[in-house]
């Protein structure tokens, strides 16, 4: 997987905070935060997860920077109606240390034949991004005011990409581009 990134100068000092103080340690959430950590690319390995019956809860995805190994993601995705929905959205779970942020991504058919996926902001219990704390035997969840958009669409060249926005209230944090190949 290709990446490239571009953070917007005001996000940029906190993100680097985050990744470097945060992110590598707990390896998660350690976004890419110049163009050169990524000039490598990326590995992805996907793990299908399973009930008892073989039929698959979830899938499991790993990315890693190819250039020292260090894990950027690990997510656990899966499909989930959220209360009063009218379809379901694909829910992304990334483990943390003492919780979890969990992301409720609404899927779009564009007419292009893209797909678009949103965590908009909204009320508590729709589609968004949320963090959850386990903390004095107590689980404490909130709303985060990170919004994604991604768009997954195959070029004119027959090549997987995916443009992916993320911002913090509505100012754009960071842009990312992936460009996917398959490996064997």
């Amino acid at each position: 997987m290709e990446v490239w990134t571009r953070w917007t100068a005001a996000f940029q000092p906190g993100g680097e905070l985050v990744s470097r103080f945060f992110g590598r340690r707990v390896q998660q959430l350690a976004l890419p935060m110049r163009p050169l950590d990524v000039a490598h690319g990326m590995d992805s390995r996907v793990a299908v997860i399973t009930d008892a019956g073989g039929g698959q809860r979830a899938a499991g995805w790993i990315r890693s920077l190819r250039s020292t190994g260090e894990f950027v993601y690990s997510g656990c995705y899966a499909s989930r109606v959220l209360p009063g929905a009218d379809r379901a959205s694909v829910h992304v779970t990334f483990p943390l240390e003492a919780g979890n942020v969990q992301v409720f991504l609404r899927p779009t058919v564009l007419p292009d034949g893209s797909l678009q996926l949103d965590s908009p902001p909204g009320a508590f219990g729709s589609d968004g991004a949320y963090v959850v704390v386990r903390g004095s035997g107590r689980d404490h969840a909130s709303r985060a005011p990170i919004h994604e958009r991604f768009r997954v669409y195959v070029d004119d060249e027959g090549v997987l990409r995916t443009d992916h926005d993320l911002r913090m209230w509505s100012a754009t944090a960071v842009r990312l581009h992936y460009k996917l190949t398959r490996v064997g």
